[in-house]
């Protein structure tokens, strides 16, 4: 069973910082694990990225240091349990209600005591049947890690009850649904996005527990830093692809090159 580098971090109060890599390339996991990333961030709700795929990106970070977390769809808790027998450290949740909710997540997350799930013994995460199983256990309830992302309303004024609960390390917010629920869409530095940074800060605050968010920018982190965020997904493989081929095509332009774009354009 591997030590989580954000459980340690986490416990120390130091920041964290992952990236979000969704083009499905073992080469890339293996790369920000050899770099020395906190984790990476491996999203299962959005794309159609199955089990199998995510077993094999899991396995090319385990050359290197860096943690797994893993975001399911909301109330996919067998995918969730399954995800950490494939070698995930951590879990994201995401779109959660409130703290029953978030209770639900431990509950499928954790071995007994702290929860019900099930034993496999097999998988990676134990690794392969070569511990013993209550040093699994144990292990496996130490090393894991709980994020829980609130993203509205209802949610966000519940987070102090969420923060409560025994096994939640982060509550984050899911910023971008966050303004588009709340009729702000894209509008990232809206007063409102802002206040719910206040709330959730006070919330972890009172519990001792962490909270953070997807960071655009450096200055974006040290701003949430200063409102005690210390958990930063920044920066997409998709995003950075994209600004690298813009620059090249802007040196090329200047060159003489030109572009056949179709963006914008009907096809």
């Amino acid at each position: 069973m591997r030590k989580s580098v954000i459980k340690a971090k986490l416990a120390r109060n130091e920041p964290v910082v992952i990236p979000l890599l969704g083009l499905g390339s073992p080469a890339l996991f293996e790369l920000a694990s050899l770099m020395g990333f906190d984790g990476i961030w491996i999203d299962l709700e959005h794309p159609p990225t199955g089990i199998e795929t995510a077993q094999q990106l899991m396995r090319a970070a385990r050359v290197g240091n860096s943690d797994i977390l893993a975001r399911p769809a909301k109330g996919e808790f067998f995918r969730m349990a399954r995800l950490l027998e494939a070698g995930a450290q951590g879990i994201m949740y995401p779109r959660c209600s409130d703290a029953a909710e978030a209770a639900e997540v431990v509950k499928w997350a954790k071995f007994y005591p702290l929860g019900t799930r099930g034993i496999d013994g097999a998988g990676p995460d134990v690794p392969y049947g070569t511990m013993k199983i209550d040093e699994y256990v144990e292990a496996a309830n130490r090393e894991t890690f709980i994020v829980i992302q609130v993203e509205d309303q209802d949610a966000i004024d519940a987070a102090a009850d969420i923060a409560a609960i025994d096994g939640v390390d982060v509550v984050f917010l899911g910023r971008a649904d966050y303004a588009q629920l709340s009729g702000v869409a894209g509008q990232n530095d809206h007063p409102i996005v802002h206040e719910a940074y206040r709330k959730i800060s006070r919330a972890v605050e009172l519990h001792g527990k962490r909270w953070g968010t997807v960071a655009l920018s450096s200055a974006h982190i040290r701003e949430l830093m200063e409102m005690g965020a210390t958990f930063f997904c920044y920066g997409e493989d998709i995003d950075m692809v994209k600004t690298g081929l813009e620059v090249i095509q802007r040196e090329c332009t200047d060159l003489g090159f030109t572009f056949n774009s179709t963006f914008g354009k009907e096809r």
